[in-house]
């Protein structure tokens, strides 16, 4: 299986050269460190940058430079800071081709829960809602089970939804998937030394499994 950096390497392989990628809070922000040589793209915060480098090595951190989950990161040659009024303006306006982010929950049909469980207290739902009514296109980084072995890939979500059919694709610590426009998750490739067995038992929503499926290449 996945740890969180496998996945966000498995994910660094659906940037593509020349997009502007937003990377929401938690597993996302590790995509930074493993964006391809080569592959030059530009990483926006909602809380007001553009051109965001990779995490800071030890000792070399600015408390002054954080990024959307207070977590301080670095700034490539001809970055930009500024409010976020203009960050969500550029969100709202479709300039961002990529959001990769975290989620509690994805349906079969593509809906995501990523900001709210009820009875627990939360700050809001923060960029979340403008993110995923506004991207070109999402990905989620995500645990395929919650930490009772429930599967979070759903026929439908159970928590408050944060956005209706907008994820195209997930990886999780068992596999990649893709959302399949008249729904049911695709299996497109397995974590090493996962089974297709083990990724039907771990899913709870409509899987799609196609002839035989590769091993993820990371």
């Amino acid at each position: 299986m996945l740890d969180k950096n496998g996945i966000a390497k498995r994910i660094a392989r659906e940037v593509k050269d020349g997009m502007y990628v937003n990377l929401g809070i938690g597993i996302p922000t590790l995509v930074a460190n493993y964006i391809p040589d080569g592959v030059n793209v530009v990483l926006q915060s909602e809380n007001g940058i553009l051109g965001m480098g990779p995490f800071p090595y030890e000792g070399e951190e600015d408390a002054d430079l954080i990024n959307a989950g207070k977590q301080t990161v670095t700034l490539l040659k001809g970055s930009s800071i500024f409010d976020s009024a203009m960050s969500f303006g550029m969100i709202r306006a479709q300039k961002v081709n990529l959001t990769i982010l975290g989620a509690m929950e994805v349906s079969e049909n593509g809906d995501i829960a990523n900001w709210k469980i009820p009875g627990k207290m939360v700050k809001g739902m923060g960029g979340a809602m403008d993110l995923v009514a506004s991207a070109k296109n999402i990905i989620v980084a995500m645990q395929h089970v919650n930490k009772a072995g429930e599967s979070k890939l759903l026929r439908q979500c159970s928590l408050p939804l944060t956005g209706v059919r907008c994820v195209k694709r997930i990886v999780t610590e068992l596999a990649a998937l893709e959302v399949m426009p008249e729904g049911g998750f695709k299996l497109l490739e397995r974590a090493p030394g996962v089974s297709v067995e083990q990724i039907k038992n771990a899913t709870e929503g409509k899987l799609i499994v196609e002839g035989e499926v590769p091993e993820m290449v990371l």
